[in-house]
């Protein structure tokens, strides 16, 4: 199965999914996440219909927006940033997803002042408190939500996750279900800087059960370019 199809389809699903939870595939974004795939292939799922690209490696991302490997997509990067490479992600990705600790949003916001800009991001929570895993805990986000109001150059656009592994088919719905509370209940307060707009979480294995419990963005890259 080519790409265009695998496309075809994974939206056809993401629609299928939306409709079940009252909502419909428009409401859904899609991000490919293109790990480890060359530049001629992420064209390719552009041109299939993809509007949004993630990418986990800071090298691959300056790469492949090197070759102009994204236009026609917005690019976002959805792996670990360490501090010392946001200079190079800043400004270059229009959303980060993986804010994951105080330190690394105040570089962010530092080096998009000196540029001049807002830097869009998405919190990203632990939400299985594993300890292999980056992320904040449930408790780790109100202070964190409460710096981000006086800081420049950064906005804080939702949340993200990636749960545990799950050995069984909807094993992940009770964190996906416990993030949406957590969604929600940010949402209710008025935070500074704090806007939330996106809540993304699910990958090729279970997007459908993300969307069930109230994802509107998810990652998905084996179901688009096939297993690495």
């Amino acid at each position: 199965m080519d790409i265009i199809e695998r496309v075809r389809r994974l939206f056809s699903d993401i629609d299928a999914a939306a409709r079940a939870a009252g909502r419909t595939g428009s409401d859904i974004a899609l991000v490919a996440a293109s790990k480890t795939n060359p530049p001629e292939r992420v064209r390719e799922a552009i041109l299939a219909g993809i509007r949004h690209v993630g990418e986990n490696r800071v090298q691959e991302l300056t790469e492949k927006n090197a070759a102009l490997a994204y236009e026609g997509a917005r690019l976002h990067f959805i792996g670990h940033l360490q501090k010392n490479k946001v200079q190079k992600v800043v400004g270059i990705a229009s959303l980060i997803q993986s804010a994951d600790s105080a330190e690394l949003i105040r570089a962010i916001a530092a080096q998009a002042a000196r540029l001049g800009i807002t830097q869009d991001v998405l919190l990203e929570v632990n939400i299985g408190a594993e300890a292999t895993k980056h992320g904040f805990s449930k408790d780790e986000l109100p202070p964190v939500l409460e710096e981000v109001g006086v800081l420049e150059g950064v906005c804080v656009r939702g949340l993200m996750t990636i749960p545990p592994i799950s050995e069984k088919m909807g094993g992940n719905r009770i964190h996906f279900a416990a993030m949406r509370e957590l969604f929600v209940d940010i949402s209710t307060k008025k935070y500074d800087n704090v806007s939330m707009d996106w809540l993304s979480m699910g990958m090729s294995g279970d997007f459908t059960d993300a969307i069930l419990e109230g994802a509107n963005m998810v990652r998905v890259g084996t179901a688009i370019f096939g297993a690495r």
